[in-house]
């Protein structure tokens, strides 16, 4: 074993050498140093405004929906560890991954048959890409090249998924005329519950006509836009993107890392329209927020018309695809959460998301409040600088919960186990944030 290091030792290591999400390099905030993680809690390896424990608000980034330290999931990843950790997928398969792919095709939409294993979820959404590229070029229509969604977006860091994310108010700005350029719609109405806008819907239908014969696919984050904004749009605008879809010959992808596996209320958002995408994406709470694994899942149409091209294979490989460590745990975690009432739960932490949140709108500052299933967002009415958002974090860290706020958002998406006392603990913190950056 190792010696063990102080604290203060292992963060002046992070600061010097490690890169560390949407920052710079050397950093300039000292993160905070977790030393364990049990149910809910991140225990640091020293308190932080005298608080040495914290409830997680972001499950991981939206990710770890059992909390952490979970039995079930812990002996499924001892079991297969005993077995074996990794081996290629390349001319092997095994059980935990064959389980895994007959699961997900079981549980999704029903039309979605075939699973591509991949390592992350801007990897999956990469392989949806190239699947409905391909799709066009192997069927004789090698113009049908571009994507088309709406603005707000966010679909991951890799460069295909970069080119569909928001190109203004995005992360990706600095690579316009780099990246493809591809199709723009406004963004959908905001409001879950609101009937779908009769224009808009027109205005999305005739975009896709416009660009039909050089569109390969639409691509978006069915009901919340997640990373672009926390906003949330009617199911309808799904119901009509898949009708526009078929009437002019366009793929339909539907971008569910974020959202599968009950955020929303619903198991998959495309669940709440009823409807089936040409190709879906899932990662994230795929493994419980254990392991890094993701899926893009397509339909019989697109995997056969890519098997009749001149190239008759789709070339991804990664080299952990089907890990059989991720996909064992990963069986585990959608059976720990199928077996449950994860409805029920999530309804549960929907309404103490309310509750603690309904009096936000009255804060200074505030420009709205919304929750749908475990997601609960405050806005701003002007985006967080560095100091008002050191000030938000800081607010919520004294209040004993981690939140990671962004843009003008304070938001939480915790894990479905977490009980109505530390909801209640998340929703005070992030009040104090909210009061905390205005001040």
């Amino acid at each position: 074993m190792p010696e063990p290091m102080s604290p203060a030792h292992l963060l002046d290591l992070d600061q010097r050498h490690v890169w560390h999400p949407y920052g710079p390099m050397p950093g300039r905030q000292r993160p905070l140093l977790v030393e364990s993680a049990s149910g809910v809690r991140l225990r640091l390896a020293e308190p932080v405004e005298g608080v040495g424990e914290l409830v997680d608000g972001m499950a991981s980034w939206w990710s770890a929906i059992h909390g952490y330290n979970h039995p079930v999931l812990d002996e499924a990843a001892r079991d297969q560890l005993g077995r074996m950790s990794h081996v290629m997928f390349g001319g092997l398969t095994h059980e935990p991954a064959i389980r895994l792919a007959s699961k997900l095709v079981e549980i999704t939409p029903e039309g979605l048959e075939h699973v591509f294993l991949a390592d992350s979820g801007s990897v999956s959404v990469e392989v949806a890409i190239k699947m409905c590229l391909q799709y066009w070029r192997s069927v004789g229509k090698p113009a049908k090249q571009r994507l088309l969604t709406w603005r707000g977006g966010y679909h991951g860091d890799t460069w295909q998924p970069m080119s569909v994310c928001d190109p203004v108010g995005g992360m990706h700005q600095i690579w316009q005329g780099v990246l493809p350029q591809q199709v723009f719609a406004d963004q959908p109405p905001a409001g879950f519950d609101a009937e779908p806008d009769a224009g808009y819907v027109e205005s999305l239908r005739a975009l896709i006509a416009q660009h039909a014969e050089e569109l390969a696919a639409v691509i978006v984050e069915p009901v919340v836009q997640n990373a672009g904004g926390m906003r949330f749009h009617s199911p309808g605008y799904l119901r009509a993107l898949r009708a526009a879809c078929d009437e002019y010959g366009v793929l339909l992808v539907f971008d569910e890392i974020a959202t599968g596996f009950g955020r929303t209320g619903a198991l998959f958002a495309a669940d709440h329209a009823g409807v089936t995408p040409d190709v879906m994406c899932v990662g994230k709470a795929l493994t419980g927020g254990y392991l890094t694994l993701a899926a893009a899942l397509c339909t019989p149409r697109v995997a056969e018309g890519i098997s009749q091209g001149e190239v008759p294979v789709l070339a991804h490989g990664p080299t952990f695809m089907g890990n059989p460590l991720a996909t064992a745990v990963a069986n585990a975690s959608i059976d720990l959460l199928l077996s449950g009432d994860w409805q029920t739960g999530v309804k549960r932490v929907e309404a103490g998301l309310r509750e603690g949140l309904a009096e936000a709108a009255e804060l200074p500052g505030v420009a709205s409040v919304r929750v749908l299933g475990a997601i609960g967002v405050i806005q701003l009415e002007r985006p967080l600088d560095e100091a008002r958002m050191a000030a938000a974090s800081r607010a919520a860290i004294r209040s004993g919960v981690w939140l990671r706020p962004f843009r003008d958002l304070i938001y939480t998406m915790p894990p479905y186990v977490t009980d109505d006392a530390d909801l209640a603990r998340i929703t005070a913190a992030m009040l104090a944030a909210a009061h905390a950056s205005e001040n």
